[in-house]
């Protein structure tokens, strides 16, 4: 099911009925009306036996070695073209997990609402944040809720941590990099960023920008099964985007690495709306695609497998690791030259995760 096809079927589901259609602070007070809102909406929509306990902690069944991320998002706006604020939370941590070699079981989930959010507007995040955890195969399992008042927030702020085991044919670590090593992007790049600032400022193009926001476990647990060893390094280029992953692992490995543009996937109405806003592809961010640095032998193949996927089919080989400019990214442009892709030295687009 695709996220508008979510979004149009969550409008069949209408919001709990509570003392008032916005977020007020005494939502937030962990009296009546908190366990109003939660026992409605949250304990309502993410019924399982762990979160059920209602304790402010969680005990976990697991073995082994364990996969563990945190992150919070603070996006604006918090719904754009392709999703919003809460499925983009769960797949953001499922996917930190995810590029560790982990495989996700379990979400906290902590909300920061700002008085006066309309509770229509935190049920569509409640049912996004649902269904995008079912589509990744993780329970959420415990959270926190807090309001605050107008002006001290940005109607609303979510922090997710996640936590699984880790695969047992991992072996992800930058110091294992080797030239001549091949590097993967798993998707188009850019729609993120371009989708949000778009949206920011009110942009229609022929064609719809949407965020590439979804979960990757799936697609790194079929290629860890499949290639083990061979994978180096899983990276999520987030904020800073292409650019700033691969100069911090070239940074990492005193290694360079060298680029071939034309071989960056991205969609051409992402393509015109960067050169509108005058900003690289190699810079804007991303949250629905991976970077792979993979032995060169098993790059076709690896490349082969993603495409015949849904979320890879437009994976593509762009470089490679070389042992020429050490700590540097180049990138080929369309005349036979080279640029140095340098690090990013500010936020590019604010609020964008």
């Amino acid at each position: 099911m695709t996220f508008k096809e979510h979004y149009r079927f969550s409008l069949n589901r209408p919001a709990p009925t509570l003392d008032s259609d916005i977020i007020t602070l005494a939502h937030g007070s962990g009296g009546l009306l908190t366990n109003r809102l939660l026992d409605n909406g949250v304990f309502e929509l993410f019924d399982h036996s762990e979160l059920q306990k209602r304790e402010d902690g969680a005990v976990l069944n697991l073995s082994g070695s364990v996969a563990f991320s945190t992150d919070s998002f603070v996006i604006s706006p918090i719904f754009f073209p392709g999703g919003n604020i809460g499925e983009l939370a769960v797949n953001g941590t499922v996917n930190d997990v995810a590029m560790t070699g982990g495989i996700p079981q379990f979400l906290s989930l902590a909300f920061i609402i700002e008085e006066g959010l309309p509770v229509a507007d935190f049920w569509e995040i409640l049912l996004s944040i649902e269904h995008a955890a079912n589509q990744a195969g993780v329970k959420i399992v415990t959270g926190d809720t807090k309001v605050v008042e107008r002006g001290k927030g940005d109607q609303i702020f979510i922090n997710t941590t996640g936590v699984g085991r880790l695969h047992q044919r991992a072996l992800l670590d930058s110091t294992r990099i080797k030239p001549g090593d091949s590097i993967i992007v798993s998707g188009n790049v850019a729609s993120h960023g371009m989708a949000i600032l778009s949206k920011r400022e009110g942009l229609e193009f022929e064609t719809d920008i949407l965020s590439d926001t979804q979960a990757l476990n799936d697609l790194t647990v079929k290629l860890l099964d499949e290639f083990g060893h061979d994978i180096k390094v899983f990276r999520d280029p987030t904020r800073g985007g292409m650019a700033t992953v691969l100069n911090e692992i070239a940074g990492q490995v005193d290694l360079g690495v060298a680029l071939e543009s034309e071989e960056l996937p991205i969609l051409p109405a992402v393509k015109s709306a960067c050169e509108i806003f005058g900003l690289d592809p190699l810079y804007v961010a991303n949250e629905g695609l991976f970077i792979a640095i993979v032995s060169k032998k098993v790059a076709t193949k690896m490349l082969d497998i993603l495409r015949g996927t849904e979320k890879g089919k437009d994976a593509s080989i762009i470089g490679s690791v070389v042992e020429d400019h050490p700590g540097k990214v180049t990138a080929s442009s369309g005349l036979g030259g080279k640029r140095v892709v340098s690090m990013p030295i500010a936020e590019q687009l604010p609020r964008i995760c």
